[in-house]
């Protein structure tokens, strides 16, 4: 291992073995980590409440039983509270059926012992960056988010009816259920509802529905009691109680198992919760916006949905209308999220699409909706260079094919290579009026050389 020359993030060692966090305590010191150590479950619990570390390398086998399910139900804690959080799980067992269900359960990788300081090292490093590339994009989600004036962009007819509408039923104290195909804004709109709503200087609270187990969403939503079940140390208020007085965005309501949906209408209706635990409710006044991209009144028929639950969530419904029906909208905010994009590219300048690429644009039925629009400007602008314009090219081959038009074969690099040397040989004649010598130097070659590559390539 070496020292790093700037601290990374704060890391959580859990372990039994008192030698194993010494040395490992010293080892990652060295490399630049802030280290916490915990011999226990109930103390790794205290410290991660109190630190809120985003790396953790954690034993599986822990007392007071020794065995996985200990390690296991501490991983299940440490990302309910903090979902990013990317656990190393450690284990003297290389049994990879269990290496695999930890994986799938959240765990980032799985290391079996001894460990080797220099792969622990190297899995750790890995994990820090991903841990940088995501508060990155969340810094572009926040700016995205943040729209002129109200937070939401357009100006077509669908768009425009649709925000009316939520503005209007936001003023109105009941529920509202935001429907429509997946990556159309509905977080943006529940943000803009709870701003417009006489709750606005209270909290606003968000969760998927889709993205935590059962138990786990139980417990995160309506709170638990200290003993509840494994790591369960201290009392927990759950979303509800923090979100009372102002607007909780349930996403993604269609993910909810029956269970938990009887638990909610009776939430809904009473006014109370019951925490995980307890014999005790806890009034709380909330007010529900809802989301999905599945179609609940079906789901209502087939039986997968409590229609009784459905109606007391539909107080208003709004639907959101796709990027494709909303057309007039996409030059605006392509550009938009082009701008968004430069907190991604360190030194890009400000860039515009081209008429060729908004041709493109176009074109595509965008399945991603807004989502998809977000990701293929950070593409296109990481892509062009710099340049002030975004370019056909830029953009994913994907959209760049026309509908129904087979992929063809493979593209070599030694194609994609000769491909940006006669997009760049053509862009330096552009830009010195055909001036060869120039754009010789512009490029770097002598002129003989430029001359001999624009006869390679068959330009003029």
């Amino acid at each position: 291992m070496k020292g790093q020359q700037s601290a990374y993030e704060s890391l959580l060692i859990v372990d039994d073995d008192p030698g194993f966090r010494s040395v490992y305590r010293e080892l990652l010191e060295a490399d630049g980590f802030t280290v916490l150590d915990a011999g226990t479950p109930a103390r790794a619990l205290e410290l991660f409440a109190q630190h809120k570390p985003r790396l953790v390398v954690l034993d599986l086998m822990l007392p007071p039983s020794g065995q996985a399910k200990e390690g296991a139900a501490l991983l299940e804690a440490f990302l309910a509270q903090q979902p990013g959080t990317q656990v190393v799980v450690v284990s003297g067992s290389s049994e990879t059926q269990l290496a695999l269900s930890l994986v799938k359960r959240g765990a980032y990788d799985f290391l079996t012992k001894p460990v080797d300081p220099d792969v622990l090292a190297a899995v750790l490093a890995r994990a820090q960056a991903r841990l940088t590339l995501e508060d990155r994009v969340n810094e572009l989600e926040t700016a995205t988010l943040a729209a002129p004036m109200d937070g939401l962009l357009g100006h077509s007819s669908a768009f425009i009816a649709a925000k009316e509408l939520a503005g209007r039923a936001a003023l109105a104290d009941v529920p509202m259920l935001l429907t429509g195909a997946s990556g159309t804004g509905k977080e943006l709109f529940a943000r803009f509802i709870h701003r417009s709503s006489r709750r606005s200087k209270q909290h606003f609270v968000a969760v998927n529905c889709g993205a935590l187990s059962p138990s786990l969403l139980e417990s995160t939503l309506f709170g638990h009691k200290r003993g509840a079940f494994t790591g369960a140390v201290a009392d927990a208020p759950g979303l509800f109680v923090q979100a009372s007085g102002g607007t909780l965005f349930l996403d993604e309501i269609g993910d909810l198992e029956l269970g938990l949906q009887v638990k909610l209408l009776r939430v809904l209706e009473a006014g109370e919760v019951m925490p995980v635990g307890s014999v005790k409710s806890v009034a709380v006044d909330v007010r529900v916006v809802s989301a999905t991209h599945r179609d609940l009144l079906l789901m209502t028929k087939e039986g997968r949905f409590r229609e009784d639950l459905f109606w007391r969530l539909r107080g208003i419904e709004v639907e959101l209308p796709k990027l494709t029906d909303r057309l007039t909208d996409l030059e605006l905010l392509a550009n938009y999220f082009l701008q968004a994009a430069r907190a991604l590219v360190p030194g890009s300048r400000e860039a515009q699409l081209a008429p060729s690429a908004l041709r493109v644009l176009e074109a595509h039925d965008w399945p991603g909706n807004l989502r998809e629009l977000r990701h293929e400007m950070q593409r296109a602008l990481i892509l062009s260079g710099g340049r002030a314009q975004i370019e056909a090219e830029d953009l994913s081959p994907s959209l760049r094919r026309r509908p129904n038009t087979p992929a063809g074969p493979p593209v070599t690099l030694e194609q994609k290579i000769e491909e940006l040397e006669r997009r760049e040989l053509a862009q330096a004649l552009e830009a010195t009026g055909g001036n060869k010598s120039q754009a010789a130097s512009r490029l770097g070659l002598s002129r003989q050389g430029f001359l001999n590559k624009l006869e390679r390539y068959n330009l003029r």
